[in-house]
């Protein structure tokens, strides 16, 4: 095999509902806004934003419903994306309502519909022919079966010696399931992608605290943990300490859906090619930045 090994992601395929408001949201009556229905989640996004800035095959395990399966499919192809989506024979396809105001920001609506009903029964060690990273969506943690699914991927990697990272997802998510909680479920995990919000909650510091200091505190579990920070740009630390700091990509921003998940998927296709990380976090910001100048979260 010539080139990098695949990107294996196991995660999310979701339906976005991108509603953007550039005035604030009127209660009981109408808010004008721009409303567009896109293919999204976490998981598929980082895969596709993989898949356009790297070299490496990428390919994708998730749970879709019947109804928009087809649809998904066709757009993860277009992407460059290897699709292996699991068609769920009770729930339609998740759900997430994204509303999207003057300053880019974003609040979520999610229906979880069939993205976190992956079970272990939808694992087969064959994804992992080939590949060279395992990435793991956070929100598969934060249901039961998906959850098994997940640690079944996470330990047949580690059998084969195969890199794996997780993005927590979600800081709202990770309050309800438990700091702890998901902190023993990615043990034995090489890369950690939060935000700073979830960094800090995972460090059990209170909201003040630096990201630095989160950072540095879970890098004492996880060997290379990459924060991202938004227009800050990103920060890596290793063994207890940071390392790097990395500057965002000056843009103006329409919408930020997505900017992690596309920080995440120019991460690891650099790091497939050789980057270190603080070229493959610059990699991760170029990507951020042309995100957020479009709506939705995919390239």
């Amino acid at each position: 095999m010539t080139g990098p090994g695949a990107l294996l992601v196991v995660g999310d395929v979701v339906t976005d509902v991108v509603a953007i408001h550039p005035e604030p949201l009127a209660p009981a009556t109408d808010t004008a806004a721009s409303i567009r229905t896109l293919p999204g989640g976490a998981g598929a996004n980082a895969a596709c934003w993989a898949a356009r800035t790297g070299t490496a095959e990428v390919r994708l395990l998730a749970r879709v419903g019947a109804e928009s399966a087809r649809w998904h499919e066709r757009a993860l192809v277009d992407a460059g994306v290897r699709p292996r989506l699991v068609v769920d024979a009770q729930e339609p396809t998740g759900t997430v309502v994204a509303l999207v105001g003057k300053d880019a920001e974003r609040t979520f609506l999610t229906d979880s519909g069939a993205s976190l009903r992956l079970c272990p029964a939808d694992w087969n060690p064959s994804l992992l022919d080939g590949a060279a990273h395992l990435h793991l969506s956070g929100y598969l943690f934060f249901a039961d079966s998906s959850r098994e699914l997940a640690v079944v991927a996470l330990r047949a990697a580690r059998t084969r010696g195969v890199q794996v990272s997780v993005d927590p997802a979600s800081a709202g998510f990770l309050a309800v399931l438990g700091p702890q909680r998901f902190l023993d479920a990615v043990a034995g995990v090489d890369v950690l992608l939060p935000n700073e919000d979830e960094a800090r909650l995972l460090a059990g510091l209170p909201e003040p605290t630096g990201a630095a200091r989160a950072a540095a505190e879970l890098s004492r579990r996880v060997p290379l943990v990459v924060v991202t920070r938004g227009a800050a740009g990103a920060l890596i630390a290793e063994r207890g300490r940071v390392t790097a700091e990395v500057e965002a990509e000056p843009v103006v921003a329409v919408d930020s859906t997505g900017a992690g998940d596309a920080f995440t998927g120019g991460f690891l296709a650099a790091r497939l090619e050789g980057a270190d990380p603080a070229e493959a976090a610059r990699a991760g910001c170029r990507a951020a930045a042309l995100a957020v100048t479009r709506p939705g979260g995919r390239p």
